[in-house]
């Protein structure tokens, strides 16, 4: 657990007018007393907390009142704590057993008494894809600990391979959970998502080589789930809803768009063109691609082929 979970589990008992001491944090969070006395000397010295120990209560208390820890009583953190709780559990999260302890401890400090903001925020994606909890903790164990992983790993045809990947980052594209990694086999960098990893090994191997930096702009490169460099760019007309939709849509951060008499014009760069024809079909007759004329063509023939299935 972590020094700030710890700090504001403490603050909280002292709030509440528990008196505590170093064996509250010991037996709560299970570390050493040496680690507890530099927790309450952090709280009392880098904190500025004005704490006086009772001989008689044997425990802590504060000699003001008025003594708050940072963000403490915050709208916005208690929107941001709720919201995040509420994402993780949606997002295939909730089994992780941190994300409770987390949750239950900060809300007795920063909130006592308030409601849980996680049961006032609704959340909700589509199509979501639930996360082993044990193979998402190995990932970000690779990630933090920059190791190899053996993956054993399902596409989205259905085939099953085992992949050594070296672990980049962590993504999460509409809800759902991907990991951008070096894939060893491929020599190249994949995104794997987690819901299809049947199996994952944190292997003994420092990472040494593939690293992603800072101005790498490989995941803002184009439009989509599918990312890497733009090999083309898209422009879609939209006319009568679907324009008012999404003129104040943004769906990349270098799209253009222009004013039409009857619509929209949408330009932005793609490398995959599998998503952007999902997005198109979703406005039916109210979007049309204009360019590249491959990929306009491409559509039309699936639309032809969607209309069989509705010729009686």
């Amino acid at each position: 657990m972590s020094v700030l979970e710890r700090i504001y589990f403490f603050h909280g008992r002292i709030r509440s007018g528990r008196y505590p001491n170093t064996s509250h944090l010991i037996s709560e969070f299970e570390i050493s007393q040496a680690t507890a006395h530099r927790d309450i000397a952090y709280l009392r010295e880098r904190l500025l907390a004005p704490l006086q120990f009772d001989t008689k209560k044997n425990g802590f208390y504060y000699t003001r009142d008025d003594f708050r820890l940072p963000f403490e009583n915050s709208p916005a953190m208690t929107m941001i704590l709720g919201l995040l709780g509420n994402m993780a559990e949606e997002t295939g999260l909730s089994e992780l057993p941190e994300l409770a302890g987390i949750k239950r401890h900060l809300r007795e400090a920063l909130f006592p008494g308030q409601r849980n903001m996680a049961d006032l925020i609704y959340c909700e994606w589509v199509e979501k894809e639930l996360v082993n909890s044990g193979i998402f903790a190995t990932v970000l164990d690779a990630l933090r600990e920059q190791q190899q992983l053996q993956l054993t790993y399902r596409a989205g045809t259905g085939r099953t391979s085992r992949r050594k990947v070296e672990p980049l980052k962590l993504v999460n594209y509409q809800g759902r959970w991907y990991l951008l990694a070096w894939c060893l086999s491929k020599n190249d960098r994949r995104m794997f998502h987690l819901a299809r990893m049947q199996k994952a090994r944190l292997l003994q191997v420092p990472i040494t080589e593939h690293h992603q930096d800072n101005i790498d702009d490989w995941l803002q490169a184009s439009f989509g789930i599918f990312k890497g460099p733009a090999t083309s760019r898209a422009t879609i007309r939209f006319t009568g809803t679907a324009a008012e939709i999404v003129r104040h849509q943004i769906w990349h951060e270098k799209q253009k768009i222009e004013q039409e008499q009857d619509g929209i014009r949408l330009t932005l760069p793609i490398a995959d063109d599998r998503e952007l024809i999902m997005k198109v079909l979703q406005f039916g007759a109210r979007a049309e691609i204009l360019r590249p004329k491959k990929l306009r063509q491409r559509l039309a023939a699936e639309i032809g082929r969607m209309a069989e299935h509705y010729r009686d």
